[in-house]
């Protein structure tokens, strides 16, 4: 009778939790004092998202939403999330800026006009009166970017330095614009006004659509600790955000805050100043500490970071453990990806990641397709990363079993990957990195296995003193500088490349200060071993792999040269093989502890019978759709 009754009680509780769900339903043809139903929705998802509780769902209908959204809650699990969601088969965008029309046409130089905007449009945020500024951001001598930005047509403008540059412009080329652009703009932001002067060039802008960033973020709650959020589906753009430095409290236009299990997926995420999507750190941790404190430099201000951090609740149990999925990221001026600490525990695939840092007109030390921090335990998978003007993959400090496998990497200015003051043990399998950099390092303890690098390969020490961890957790075990060695490689493919004064192979580990353990490796054209008996060197010269796009899909146009790619014969790699990193003395293993798995191949596939080298087990066709 007990059991039937407890059955009874357990029922109605699931049933009363269910029926307590509620979905709010959010138009353009709303209004905030509806009721919020399919019927009579709200007009505006924030107004939705200060009621949306554990387990209700938020559904935002076809439409043009011009707001930051500050969730007042978060879920309880992950079986009890709150879901916002594009409404299916509708499109809603959620902007960070607003039309400007009204433009006047400015006599002194042709195709330049000004519009004058009352400053009660950006309330108390003026994105051009507030300066791009922060931790390792470095710009040209005399230069003053802001957060604000001007968009023709859904593509920015260039900032200029003063109005002589709006009126006679210099060309600049970049990589966004490799034939060169005169598009200009400048901003005087007075008391009252805000006067925007901009060259358009042969276009209109009174028949043209112009918008200017207005918030800093487009949905981004301002309170800590909103768990288990699901953001799915929308068109997410032009938000004024600030550059997000790994010591400074780091908002996207779609960011976590210090908090844990969020799902980020099948969004388009497009047109930031600095950052698409972060996973970073709050503001009481330090903000922007070695730019504003002198006492010590950066490496120990990022350790007093750290160290703060995990004060202030950095463990397993309360942050991190997000996924990021399935997301289109595009032209943001830092990164498509951010996050330090906060991005721990996480699982990042199957995103496009394209056209980071392409206008060029600052740097620093913190830009990436993606770029992580503290990245424990996270797994980056099967992305397409590419047309970066900077890195493709940064994983900075910490990123203690964390796996990089199955991606695609091609055109990145800088190197496709950069695993920086790391001590493992970190898995890099099956990917592509067809790039002319592929791989910077000055770590330890890493796995390089079934690889193809069409890049050059760069390993070095560094002096720094930085944490390694207990097993798959934030505590930090000891600290030690990076010594130049401890790592495998199994059964890659080195392409080698025309630069003479690159290090192609395995060439930079001939004085490597720890064993290098190499296996069943390939190298091809100019790509040498670390040393003799390390892996087969090709003496034919095998022409470049080319990549052939389509709308929607990237192939590999493999010259016939590239039979020789599947004649080596290899042997399986597992976790009893890879052994443990030196310095932390932990296993190559999965976060659950459990034995790591590599016996499938780029596609997934599982290796048998004949193991070839690099990510494709069967190389059958010269063309090969990889995404």
């Amino acid at each position: 009778m007990k059991k039937k009754n407890i059955a009874l009680i357990t029922l109605c509780l699931w049933i009363s939790g269910n029926l307590a769900a509620k979905e709010y339903h959010v138009s353009p043809q709303g209004s905030d004092a509806d009721a919020g139903t399919l019927t009579q929705p709200f007009r505006t998802i924030n107004r939705a998202a200060q009621l949306a509780l554990p387990g209700d769902t938020v559904t935002v209908h076809e439409g043009v939403y011009r707001e930051w959204v500050n969730p007042l809650y978060g879920g309880e699990s992950n079986d009890k999330r709150i879901l916002y969601r594009a409404a299916p088969g509708e499109k809603a965008e959620l902007k960070g800026s607003e039309v400007i029309t009204g433009w006047k046409s400015d006599k002194r130089a042709k195709g330049v006009w000004r519009a004058v905007v009352s400053n009660k449009m950006f309330g108390n945020y003026n994105p051009f009166n507030d300066e791009l500024f922060g931790d390792w951001l470095w710009k040209p001598e005399g230069t003053t970017f802001h957060t604000g930005e001007v968009y023709l047509n859904d593509v920015s403008l260039y900032e200029a330095q003063n109005i002589e540059k709006v009126l006679h412009p210099d060309t600049i080329r970049t990589i966004r614009d490799p034939q060169g652009s005169t598009a200009f703009w400048y901003a005087e932001v007075g008391a009252e006004e805000t006067t925007i002067y901009a060259n358009f060039g042969a276009a209109n802008p009174n028949k043209e659509t112009v918008e200017i960033t207005v918030r800093p973020t487009c949905f981004y709650p301002t309170r800590e600790g909103l768990n288990y959020i699901t953001f799915r589906g929308f068109h997410v753009s032009q938000a004024a955000t600030q550059w997000a430095a790994p010591t400074a409290e780091q908002v996207g236009m779609v960011s976590t805050h210090w908090c844990k299990g969020w799902i980020i997926e099948e969004n388009i995420i497009k047109n930031s100043r600095a950052n698409g999507i972060t996973l970073g750190k709050e503001r009481g941790s330090g903000h922007n500490l070695d730019g504003t404190d002198k006492r010590l430099d950066g490496t120990h201000h990022y350790i007093e970071v750290i160290f703060n951090v995990l004060r202030h609740g950095w463990e397993k149990n309360q942050v991190g453990s997000h996924i990021v999925r399935n997301n289109t990221i595009s032209d943001c001026e830092q990164t498509g990806i951010c996050g330090s600490m906060g991005g721990a525990f996480s699982e990042i695939y199957g995103n496009n990641i394209y056209n980071i840092l392409c206008k060029q007109q600052y740097g620093g030390a913190e830009m990436a397709g993606i770029k992580l921090h503290g990245a424990i335990d996270t797994y980056i998978h099967n992305n397409r990363i590419h047309k970066c003007g900077c890195y493709g993959l940064w994983l900075d400090w910490m990123a203690q079993g964390a796996r990089v496998s199955s991606n695609l990497f091609y055109d990145n200015s800088w190197y496709d990957l950069f695993t920086e003051v790391q001590h493992g043990p970190i898995i890099v399998d099956n990917n592509i990195l067809l790039s002319q950099s592929s791989v910077q390092e000055n770590a330890d303890g890493i796995a390089y296995v079934h690889n193809l690098f069409a890049g050059c390969f760069r390993g070095m020490d560094d002096e720094r003193y930085v944490p390694y961890h207990l097993n798959h957790s934030t505590e930090i075990k000891g600290f030690k500088s990076i010594v130049h060695g401890d790592h495998r490689f199994y059964n890659n493919i080195f392409m080698g490349g025309k630069n003479n004064k690159a290090q192609y192979g395995l060439k930079g580990y001939q004085t490597a200060s720890w064993p290098i353990f190499a296996e069943g490796n390939l190298f091809c054209n100019n790509a040498q071993p670390a040393k003799e008996g390390q892996g087969e060197v090709l003496s034919v010269t095998v022409p470049e792999i080319q990549i052939e796009e389509t709308a929607n899909e990237v192939y590999l146009i493999l010259p016939d040269e590239t039979n020789h790619l599947s004649e080596i014969t290899t042997q399986p790699v597992d976790a009893a093989r890879l052994g443990k990193a030196r310095l932390s003395n932990y296993c190559f293993e999965n976060p659950d502890g459990t034995p790591v798995n590599l016996g499938k191949d780029y596609f997934g596939k599982i290796r048998s019978g004949h193991f070839t080298t690099g990510p494709i087990q069967q190389i059958n066709e010269k063309r090969i759709k990889v995404w």
